[in-house]
C-alpha cells in the first residue's frame, strides 16, 4: 500500500453519464482502460463508480467506450484493442477526453458522446502510452517503443497527423503544467519540462528542464490533486512526489511496478500493478485504493491503468 505524506489530503466524486461541473471537477469517479489481448474489439474504457463496491455490477458502471464507425473511427478500429491512457479534460465549454491504444490510436473524443473529435493511428510499432490536451487544441502523445513526444495539430482538423517531436527513450507519460505553461514529460529515467513554441500549425519543442535522481523505468505522470505544485512520478522501482516549481523530487516511494498512480482532490490514491493470471504481463482486474485502503474488481478485466475522472490539470 502507498505511504502519504500527512500533508497530503484525498477525493472520490460521482458523475453520471451528463455530469454537472461540479461533479466532474470532483474526481470521485474512476476511468480504467480494460485491454483485451485476445479479443481486441471487447476492449473498452469504463468509467467507475468506487461507492459500488462490486465493480462487476451495472450500478458501478456510468459510462464506457470504444472506437467504432458509428462513433466516427471508420478505418480506425484495427488501432483499437489494448487501450493505454484515457483523460477527462475541457476544451472550450465541453467535456472531452484524449484516449490512447498501445495498437496505434491516438485520439480526441467527447465525452459523453464518444464523438471522434480528432484522431490518428500513430502506429503499433510505436506504442503510444499517453496523451494530453493542450490549450490551443492541439494533442500530445508518448510513444515508448517510438522514443518520441510528438504534439500533434489537432487543432487544425479532425484527421490532421502533422507534428513537432521530441526524442524521449521509452516515453511513457505527458502532461501539462498551466501555470509555467509546459509540457512535462516521462521517458526512463528522464522527466523533462517542455516548452511549446510556434503556431497551432507549426508547433516546436524545446526542452527547458529536467527532474534529476529517478530511477528507471518510468511508466506514470499524473498530477497530486489539491496540491498545485506536486505531481506524482512511477518507475519500474519507485514512486515520486515532484515539485514542478523546483524541478525536485520531493517524496519517495518504495513502490514497484506501478502502471498508474493518480489521486482524488482529497489525496486517496487511485493505483493499478499487475496480477499474478492476468493475460498479460502488465495487467490486472483490480484497482487498489488507499488512505482510505479498498480495492475494487472487475471480473475477467486485463485493466492497465485507472485514472481519476477529473479535468484538471493539477
Amino acid at each position: 500500500m502507498l505511504r502519504l505524506l500527512g500533508s497530503i489530503c484525498v477525493v472520490a466524486t460521482l458523475l453520471t453519464s451528463a455530469p454537472t461541473a461540479e461533479a466532474a471537477e470532483a474526481g470521485r469517479l474512476v476511468a480504467v482502460t480494460d485491454q483485451s489481448y485476445d479479443s481486441p474489439s471487447a476492449a473498452r474504457i469504463r468509467l467507475l463508480d468506487p461507492a459500488v463496491a462490486n465493480w462487476g455490477t451495472a450500478a458501478a458502471l456510468k459510462w464506457t467506450w470504444s472506437p467504432t464507425s458509428a462513433n466516427g473511427f471508420s478505418g480506425l478500429t484495427g488501432a483499437w484493442g489494448l487501450p493505454s491512457d484515457v483523460k477527462l479534460r475541457m476544451k472550450g465549454d465541453a467535456y472531452v477526453a484524449v484516449v490512447t491504444d498501445s495498437r496505434g490510436l491516438a485520439a480526441l473524443i467527447g465525452y459523453p458522446s464518444g464523438q471522434r473529435l480528432w484522431a490518428v493511428n500513430v502506429g503499433s510499432a510505436n506504442n503510444p502510452h499517453s496523451a494530453e490536451l493542450l490549450p490551443d487544441g492541439n494533442v500530445a502523445v508518448a510513444a515508448s517503443n517510438g522514443g518520441f513526444i510528438r504534439v500533434y495539430t489537432a487543432s487544425q482538423g479532425s484527421s490532421s497527423g502533422n507534428y513537432a517531436s521530441y526524442a524521449l527513450p521509452d516515453a511513457h507519460g505527458v502532461q501539462w503544467d498551466p501555470v509555467r505553461q509546459v509540457l512535462w514529460v516521462l521517458g526512463g529515467s528522464k522527466l523533462a519540462a517542455l516548452k511549446i513554441t510556434g503556431t497551432a500549425a507549426a508547433p516546436k519543442l524545446e526542452e527547458v528542464s529536467t527532474v534529476p535522481g529517478l530511477t528507471g523505468g518510468g511508466h506514470d505522470l499524473t498530477p497530486v490533486l489539491e496540491d498545485h505544485d506536486r505531481l506524482w512520478v512511477s518507475t519500474g522501482s519507485k514512486v515520486y512526489q515532484v515539485s514542478k516549481s523546483a524541478a525536485a523530487i520531493v517524496a519517495t516511494f518504495d513502490q514497484d511496478a506501478i502502471k498508474s498512480v493518480s489521486s482524488m482532490p482529497n489525496a486517496q490514491q487511485v493505483r493499478t500493478t499487475p496480477k499474478s493470471g492476468c493475460r498479460t504481463g502488465w495487467c490486472t482486474d483490480t484497482v487498489n485504493f488507499a488512505v482510505p485502503a479498498a480495492s475494487r474488481t472487475i471480473p475477467g478485466a486485463e485493466i492497465y491503468k485507472a485514472r481519476v475522472w477529473s479535468s484538471r490539470y493539477e
